[in-house]
């Protein structure tokens, strides 16, 4: 009986020093990725100036699962079309899931981009942006971009910019409005342990686009 109940307390201790160590890389993780980007991810309220000429937009869902209109989205297209009106940006890459015929992403940016007068050559379409690692190493390696504005939300900023960094980018960012933060917790801790993931990716498993071909150079 002594022995199981040693064994019990030995498998609490581990148990409790494994999640203890998780938490430690988590927060690492993360300083680590605010502090090394903070400087470069601006807020249009702020003013978002001084801008590289192409914008790579972030694909997601138009819709949330429950069926309403996911505000990620549309901070994303409103924010893109603004800069672009403003004269901030003078080039678009939209850059986004394209699995099937039924889903595209790039696509549906597109389309509501035209709605809100940027024209279509202001516009490239990337239908293999499966990942934000993805989005970027294509931006480099297909379309032979070097200088990038990022958009998309500030949560997400701070690990597309330190992708980029990694990947030899020279780039800025501009966080798209969305939800407030009391709507949106349990997204912040996915974004948390994806900085953690992003980590493994970027030195450990080196990892690489699920696609890639034939460049397609922007020239503006």
């Amino acid at each position: 009986m002594r022995k199981l109940i040693n064994r019990l307390v030995m498998g609490w201790w581990y148990l409790v020093l494994l999640v203890a160590l998780s938490l430690v890389l988590l927060l690492a993780a993360n300083s680590w990725f605010v502090g090394k980007t903070a400087d470069r991810a601006m807020k249009p309220e702020k003013g978002c100036d001084n801008l590289h000429e192409v914008v790579l937009v972030f694909g997601t869902s138009q819709f949330l699962r429950s069926g309403r209109p996911n505000p990620h989205y549309y901070g994303r297209i409103d924010l893109a079309a603004a800069l672009y009106h403003q004269g901030k940006v003078r080039h678009l890459l939209l850059s986004g899931d394209n699995r099937t015929r039924y889903y595209n992403e790039p696509g549906r940016m597109q389309q509501d981009l035209l709605a809100r007068g940027v024209p279509e050559e202001a516009m490239t379409l990337d239908h293999a942006g499966f990942s934000t690692f993805d989005s970027l190493k294509r931006s480099r390696d297909i379309f032979e971009l070097h200088q990038i504005t990022l958009i998309t939300q500030g949560w997400h900023l701070p690990r597309a910019l330190f992708i980029a960094d990694h990947l030899g980018l020279d780039t800025l960012g501009c966080a798209a409005g969305g939800p407030e933060w009391n709507a949106m917790k349990r997204l912040w801790l996915r974004e948390v342990a994806a900085r953690l993931r992003t980590l493994g990716d970027l030195y450990i498993w080196k990892r690489e686009p699920r696609l890639l071909g034939d460049p397609e150079p922007i020239t503006l």
